[in-house]
């Protein structure tokens, strides 16, 4: 069986320094477009939402022009009115709605209430400040929370997409890495045993192996099963943390995996990728656990 590589000290440095380089010219080469057009978007909902829903007074909303906002896919904009904002998933548990669907708030009106409800509450009286007044907003107040709405709300998103597009550039990555190997890409599967895995010289997509999802399975040509977790991050500490989590305590534990996909006769052993910035030292510290290392 083939040993992995173990990475010097001069390696992981001279690797790093690359990494940290990509990440420098990846963000300031980063079109402000982006930014304006996500920003201008946002601009617009919340313009919407004091203009034609009133939104200056919450509390005078009705549960069907709720209803209308979630239908007009703007309800994004809803949530950002609280301080902080509440996630979709939170938005669900505070107001005890199964589905934020039209169809099934139209069929429960209450629940529409309870979402205005828990909106009002939770509101930002920093950007809002007239609420707590009682009085409605002068035009200054009222074009400062647009612009700093839109602002927050940008500010998330842009976040949101770089970790997504980055996460997808490095998974495409990989499966070209593997291909140019001679291995061959097949459809995604759930993986409970490794007769379930893909074939020797085989890889799929994101797939669940034993209890816990894998970017990229791979069926390495001796027969070991290698789950490989791709991760975007620019922080050093947080990568450090993704590497003991997704690498070196699943290999501890035999990853969660089935008894049968952890056994010594079908060896498992998971992969951690890492783009972006990583703590040299830390890496080295784990190398023990096998086959972890930072990838630019």
């Amino acid at each position: 069986m083939k040993q992995p590589p173990v990475w010097t000290q001069a390696e992981l440095e001279t690797e790093e320094a690359v990494s940290r380089t990509i990440f420098r010219n990846e963000r300031l080469g980063e079109p402000l477009e982006n930014w304006k057009a996500t920003f201008d978007r946002y601009k617009a909902r919340f313009q919407r939402l004091f203009d034609e829903y009133g939104i200056a007074d919450p509390a005078s909303l009705r549960p069907e022009q709720v209803i209308a906002i979630f239908r007009e896919q703007s309800s994004d904009a809803l949530r950002y009115l609280a301080g902080p904002p509440i996630s979709e998933d939170d938005l669900a548990v505070l107001a005890e709605v199964p589905s934020f669907a039209p169809s099934r708030l139209d069929a429960d009106p209450a629940a529409a209430g309870r979402i205005l409800a828990t909106i009002t509450q939770a509101l930002d009286t920093k950007r809002f400040p007239w609420i707590d007044k009682g009085r409605g907003p002068t035009q200054s107040e009222k074009s400062a929370a647009i612009l700093a709405s839109a602002a927050l709300i940008t500010a998330q998103r842009i976040s949101t997409d770089r970790r997504n597009e980055g996460k997808e550039a490095q998974e495409q990555a990989v499966k070209a890495f593997l291909v140019g190997r001679g291995f061959t890409e097949v459809p995604a599967r759930t993986i409970r045993t490794l007769d379930d895995a893909p074939a020797r010289g085989q890889f799929c997509p994101e797939s669940l192996v034993g209890t816990r999802k894998a970017d990229v399975p791979v069926r390495l040509f001796d027969g070991r099963l290698m789950p490989i977790e791709c991760k975007v991050s620019n922080s050093a500490l947080n990568s450090v943390k993704r590497i003991n989590n997704d690498a070196a305590s699943r290999r501890a534990s035999g990853g969660k995996n089935s008894d049968a996909i952890r056994s010594s006769r079908s060896p498992c052993f998971p992969a951690s990728l890492r783009s972006r910035t990583s703590s040299r030292r830390k890496v080295v510290d784990l190398r023990c656990f096998g086959h972890i290392g930072s990838t630019v």
